[in-house]
């Protein structure tokens, strides 16, 4: 059917407004900048320049300029860029990032409202003007796109209509920021060579604030992100150098901003011990499906084009018949050429379907890099590469979900080709989203296994860290800026650079000279000290990388049946533990508690500590609600003390309490003091006037500010006891009593009581006893005896510990949440770090001391958890100078700390002794019978230098060994391959002789080939036997 049929038809249209709708895919700025990047790359350009230029008299006050030494483009090609959704670059086996023929649009749209684009090649310059602000101001609905040509040398202009040429120029002039045509021109200059483009974007749009979106002006070498603070923020959200150094997996293009060469990296060579893993999988079909069907169609439809030529050349033979003229025998001719053309664009289409119909059923092979980030560990996570460009950044997977230190600081890199995983239009995003899922659930899989392979937990997380400069408790704080730590993270990772000439990578040799040094952006491979790699003839080294293998645990059907046992085990514990908490609802279900429930002011309330040396958590798991703990039971002499509680009902008894166990905390942490006071050290005895209340015992316990107000001489004093000091005084019974003398006052009476949450939900019962009417006595007995509890407070001491235990042959690290006393052994409860699901439980029983359990490090003081903390202060009543209260001095501990002394002398006289440089002036002998003075005086400056000194020869032995090896490794080769070819050589000229032989014998024989005359021998020594 004639497309004139369809000409009363409607046709879409496209209007400028789109071009806005067009831009908004675009949340992320920097990716919007990345498209006019990507452009340039897939032009091949070896350079861009990123640059502003100021205009005060335009929207932002600058200019945006993507300048780029590319193929550039003639007036039909620039044409093409204006046609939405087309594009030269669409193929499922193409390596170029563009695809979708819109990034230039939608990316300098969203940077601003207008741009304009000057492209030269094959002696044409062509410019291009894209405005909004020309539509807005015009009242035009239609997208209007003025593309003026010039010829390159002669500067005229390349038009058949002059009239269309001087409206295309005369709106560029009004609504460009370039007025005239030498303005014009002097952008075309920009572009160096023949060849090339120059994207301009201006009229930039604007924040809330009337501020650009774009901050050019805090950093000169640098495009930044305004408004966007550097903490909490990665560097590659708020720096667009930072970004382009990691936008493209394998960097060629070099990237200028602002005329400063931006740092760009090979991630996989930027990490400590990186490890590759192959990955393959049938689950990504969804872009090679759309592949099949999109080649079936097309091979259906040039199946039917040769049916139907084929169908005609056969009609008009037998139309014609025996015609033999010469135009009957052309026009037949001609058809059935096209018939045979037609089918062979039919075969080759057939042939790719097929092919695209195997691909479909082979698996898809990934390759996984991971490594650790030793310059920045807080920086960590997956980068996602979709052909060379990067989609997604520092996304979490595996064990980094869990939020603890194990896999922290790991990043993993992959490259994506299209045929597995599409991205969406603005390159931030993976079009399937469940198919990217499982992508990042293959990465965690292998991150995990990655994590095993380099035992960096099984030596201890927190020393490896240690030994490259990160000593503070805080994860995200940077490392030690000293001069030891940088040259041993220097040491760790190779520095690569790209030459700016062959635009190859060189990995330098290590040198102490090159910490912390800056290279110049004009790098050659002249300037490489190493000799091998010093030219640019030279090729390229490869990365080498070790291979790692994903090991899967097979479990046996009786592994798997105790793994679900214990899994139902704990969820009934838990149940358990749920069901025995009281839950509150209301007022009444308060009432209804046996004791009264006091809470804390806001003032008082603590800040939990940051916990050390572990990545930041997910807000979505940060700001969970955390599950209370199952109640611990009380010991057997504190629960029988709570049925007796009931009989004093006007004394705040929570309070007590929690002074109370506050004391009997603090007592067994410092269990080598003895605390005694008034006839008892167990007894809390409380004055009170007949008829009245007895309220004021609770003001007793309050602060010492509250204390001090108290106008009684009597009132009571409640210092923290220092554990420097011993109190004793005659005990009278082996119950512990403890003994508050106060005199109540009337006014005092009516004064508010101070309301505090005991810790943890506890509450420890009173126990009342009557002696006479002017005295009450509240008693806390303990049966299990003074030695049982403090033990069990000093097993206390031992939450917070950073421990790592062995589960089924493998050692994982986590912290001691709960303590518990057994008859024979005390037990911790380990909370892991990580560990895998499928395997492992998330917490443990273990027994203290076992072979299945070791200490890491201590917990530092900022770790402890706040009732741990709160336990450091013991609070006992004052004494008074009736009692004959003595203060001696502790006995319990050591003696002397001479010994200690003495030993770390010991120790760093070995340490010496066996790091020894060979030269040093002292020797082995006069080290051992040093002394501590001598020890102090000790040239530790000198003694290091020259250590380094011997240990950096050392190593330079060690790479001119090897270097010697690799060359006469190469030259064997060299040797191998002379023979190799002489050989060939030989071959080759006795084949011909036996060929020019043969001949001569047999003049008629036909011989092309070496397969033909390895044959045709073969033949006649087999016919000859």
């Amino acid at each position: 059917m004639a497309l004139a049929n369809y000409s009363s038809l409607n046709r879409a249209q496209l209007t400028f407004e789109y071009l806005h709708t067009n831009s908004t895919t675009h949340e992320f700025l920097f990716g919007a900048l990345a498209e006019l990047v990507d452009n340039a790359r897939d032009a091949d350009a070896t350079r861009i320049d990123i640059y502003t230029e100021r205009r005060e008299d335009l929207r932002g006050g600058f200019i945006l300029c993507f300048l780029d030494d590319g193929t550039g483009m003639d007036s039909n090609e620039a044409a093409s860029v204006i046609q939405f959704g087309k594009s030269a670059k669409r193929s499922p086996e193409s390596t170029q990032i563009g695809q979708y023929g819109n990034g230039l649009k939608s990316g300098s749209m969203r940077i601003g409202k207008d741009f304009i684009l000057f492209t030269k090649k094959d002696n044409t310059m062509t410019c291009l003007l894209l405005s909004r602000t020309f539509h807005e101001e015009e009242g035009i609905d239609e997208v209007i796109v003025p593309l003026p040509t010039w010829n390159a040398r002669s500067r005229e202009p390349v038009t058949d209509n002059t009239e269309k040429f001087a409206i295309e120029t005369e709106l560029i002039y009004k609504y460009s920021p370039f007025k005239s045509e030498q303005e014009v021109m002097e952008q075309f200059n920009k572009i160096r060579g023949e060849k090339g483009t120059l994207v301009i974007i201006f009229n930039l749009k604007l924040m809330d604030n009337g501020e650009p979106e774009l901050d050019v002006t805090s950093d000169p070498r640098d495009i930044q992100m305004a408004e966007t603070p550097p903490e909490g923020t990665k560097p590659e959200r708020r720096s667009f150098r930072a970004y382009a150094a990691v936008l493209y997996i394998d960097p060629r293009m070099r990237i200028f901003i602002n005329g400063h060469k931006v740092q760009t990296k090979r991630l996989s060579c930027c990490l400590y011990k990186p490890r590759m893993y192959k990955y393959t999988s049938n689950r990504f079909k969804t872009r090679a499906e759309q592949e099949v069907k999109k080649a079936e169609h097309m091979a259906r439809i040039a199946e039917e084009k040769a049916r139907e030529a084929e169908s005609k050349a056969r009609a008009l033979e037998l139309r014609l018949g025996g015609d033999l003229a010469r135009e009957s025998r052309v026009t037949l001719r001609q058809v059935q050429n096209s018939a045979i053309t037609m089918r062979r664009e039919a075969d080759v289409k057939k042939r790719i379907k097929d092919a695209k119909q195997r691909a479909l059923k082979e698996p898809k092979e990934l390759n996984f890099i991971f490594g650790v980030n030793i310059e920045q560990r807080e920086l960590d996570g997956m980068f996602i590469y979709n052909c060379s460009r990067l989609i997604k950044m520092y996304e979490k997977v595996g064990p980094q979900l869990e939020g603890g230190m194990a896999c922290g600081g790991v990043v993993g890199v992959v490259d994506v080709p299209y045929l597995v995983l599409e991205p969406t239009h603005n390159k931030q995003d993976f079009a399937d989203a469940k198919e990217y899922r499982h992508l990042l659930k293959a990465m965690g899989e292998h991150l995990a296994q990655y994590w095993k392979d380099v035992a960096i937990a099984q030596r201890g997380i927190i020393k490896f860290w240690d030994e490259f400069g990160y000593l503070s408790a805080n994860w995200n704080q940077p490392p030690s800026s000293e001069l030891r730590y940088k040259r041993r993270r220097a040491m760790e990772i190779p520095t690569t650079i790209q030459c700016d000439v062959c635009l190859k990578w060189r990995t330098l040799p290590f040198q102490l000279s090159s910490v912390e040094k800056n290279y110049p952006d004009s790098w050659v491979c002249s300037m490489n000290p190493d000799p091998e790699q010093d030219r640019c003839e030279a090729a390229e080294q490869k990365q080498k990388v070790p291979l790692g293998t994903l090991k899967k645990d097979l479990k046996s059907q009786e592994e798997k049946q105790k793994q679900l046992t214990e899994k139902i085990r704990q969820q009934q514990e838990k149940l358990e533990a749920l069901q025995k908490t009281t839950p509150i609802r209301s007022q009444a279900d308060l009432k209804k508690l046996p004791l009264e429930v006091t809470t804390r002011p806001a003032g008082e309330s603590q800040t939990r500590p940051q916990r050390p040396r572990s990545p930041p958590l997910p807000d979505v798991i940060k700001n969970a609600p955390s599950r209370p703990p199952p109640p611990t039971p009380l010991p057997k002499s504190v629960s029988q003390l709570k049925k007796s509680s009931s009989a004093w009902p006007n004394i705040s008894t929570p309070k007590l309490a929690s002074m109370l166990s506050k004391e009997e905390a603090s007592t067994s942490r410092t269990h080598q003091h003895t605390v005694t006071a008034g006839k008892s050290n167990s007894t809390l005895k409380t004055l009170a006037k007949p008829g009245t209340a007895t309220k004021p015992a609770s003001a007793v316990l309050q602060n010492p500010k509250s204390s001090h107000e108290t106008p009684s001489p009597k009132a009571t004093k409640v210092p923290s006891l220092k554990k420097s000091a011993t109190v004793k005084c005659p005990q009278t019974s082996t119950t512990r009593k403890r003994t508050l003398n106060t005199t109540e006052d009337g006014s005092e009476e009516e004064g508010e009581h101070k309301k505090e949450k005991t810790k943890r939900g506890k509450f420890v019962a009173v126990k009342e006893e009557k002696k006479d009417s002017s005295e009450v006595v509240v008693e806390l007995t303990d049966s299990a005896g003074e030695e049982e509890l403090a033990e069990l407070k000093k097993a206390q001491k031992d939450k917070g510990l950073h421990v790592e235990v062995r589960v089924n042959k493998e050692w994982f690290t986590g912290r001691v949440t709960a303590v518990e006393m057994g008859k024979h052994a005390v037990r911790w409860k380990v909370k892991f770090d990580y560990v895998p699901t499928d395997t492992t439980p998330r917490d443990r029983w273990v027994e203290k001391g076992s072979e299945d359990v070791r200490l890491m490090k201590p917990p530092s003081p900022e770790y402890q958890a706040p009732d741990m903390q709160q336990e450091e202060e013991v609070v006992v009543a004052e004494p008074s100078t009736s009692d004959c209260v003595r203060i001696e001095p502790d006995t319990t501990g050591p003696s002397s700390s001479q010994e200690t002394v003495d030993l770390l002398v010991q120790i760093l006289r070995n340490c010496l002794r066996y790091f020894l440089p060979p030269n040093f002036p002292i020797s082995k002998k006069e080290l051992s019978s040093m002394s501590s003075e001598g020890l102090l005086a000790f040239p530790l400056k000198e003694y290091f230098k020259q250590y380094e000194v011997g240990l950096q020869n050392l190593c330079n032995s060690y790479q001119t060994r090897a270097d010697a090896r690799a060359k006469a490794c190469e030259e064997n080769l060299r040797n191998s391959e002379r023979k190799l070819k002489e050989t060939e050589e030989k071959l080759q000229k006795l084949r011909t002789n036996i060929v020019a032989l043969l001949q001569k014998v047999q003049e008629d024989i036909d011989i092309n080939t070496d397969d033909e005359l390895d044959a045709y021998i073969e033949d006649l020594i087999t016919k000859g036997d």
